[in-house]
């Protein structure tokens, strides 16, 4: 019988990537402050933010693992979508900053030793891939490793620019291409941030997730025997790979078995069509008031209290 080779676990996979992310940051600043190249510095500086986006990734996912209780009952799933959040918020920052000193340098373009700066960022690209590599998995079912996965594969791309940049210096001692390669890092970057970004509020806003088109989803609840009708329905992500769905559901006046067995039914129509693993159904056999297929949403109307008389 063949073994089965497991793949190691995200939370190691992840401190790896820090250790390795830590010796890069060692060489691309001794490198660049030797080199005299802002487009070292600039992708030092974009692996410092590496590290700490695998660091908070790597907290995300710990976090995500920990059960549900009384005050958290859907869990800490949503602890990786706010960290992503911040890893791509530092990313803008880290990109202002290079905007910034690449306009400076734009001005007056110090001299650079280019074959210095080459060979640091071939080591950086080396590692970069490596990493890259070696979350490229898991990034497609986790938004916070896929801020992390991006912040890694930018600084990838970047470490590319700096190395065609040394090369163009080394053969032509055009020292201002050394800020122009720095400001295409800063765009690089800023394009994969305004993704993970925009996903996620998405999810911290309760969107319908893109993937899933809901009339197609209610048509298709429909058509399950013994459902009559489908209304109040709410879509929405737990965390990017973990959606939920909540409505009623108008069925004939049945006993509890055959009520039993729609409900099943629909909750396989769910999880095998579009990918939604948790459903809460409420099961009715007479329309309530209103019946909308979108219900809105109001906060409870509290009475006033009476006020109290005194003897």
């Amino acid at each position: 019988m063949a073994e089965h080779v497991h793949a190691p676990p995200i939370g190691n996979k992840l401190r790896l990537s820090i250790l390795l992310s830590s010796l890069i940051l060692l060489v691309e600043v001794a490198g660049g402050f030797l080199a005299h190249s802002l487009a070292l510095l600039s992708d030092a500086g974009h692996i410092f933010a590496d590290i700490i986006a695998l660091s908070l990734s790597w907290y995300g996912v710990r976090q995500t693992e920990r059960p549900s209780h009384s005050r958290m009952t859907f869990g800490y799933h949503r602890v990786g979508v706010v960290i992503a959040i911040v890893n791509a918020l530092s990313i803008f920052a880290i990109a202002s900053v290079i905007f910034y000193e690449a306009y400076q340098r734009w001005r007056q373009p110090p001299e650079v030793n280019s074959p210095l700066m080459l060979a640091a960022a071939i080591i950086g690209l080396t590692v970069n891939i490596f990493i890259a590599f070696w979350l490229r998995e898991e990034q497609h079912r986790n938004l916070n490793v896929r801020s992390a996965f991006w912040h890694v594969l930018g600084d990838a791309l970047a470490s590319i620019g700096v190395i065609s940049g040394a090369l163009i210096i080394l053969f032509t001692g055009w020292f201002v291409v050394d800020p122009i390669i720095s400001a295409l890092i800063g765009f690089i970057i800023l394009m994969s941030a305004w993704g993970i970004l925009r996903e996620g509020f998405r999810v911290l806003l309760e969107a319908t997730p893109r993937q899933i088109d809901v009339d197609r989803m209610v048509t298709a609840l429909k058509k399950i025997p013994g459902v009559k009708g489908v209304h109040d329905v709410h879509v929405w992500s737990i965390s990017p790979e973990l959606h939920a769905m909540s409505c009623h559901v108008l069925t004939g006046d049945l006993p509890l078995s055959k009520a039993t067995d729609i409900r099943q039914t629909v909750e396989q129509v769910l999880r095998r069509q579009f990918d939604i693993e948790h459903s809460a159904l409420q099961l009715e056999c007479q329309e309530c008031m209103p019946n909308d297929l979108f219900c809105s949403l109001h906060p409870a109307e509290c009475e006033p209290k009476e006020p109290e008389h005194k003897d």
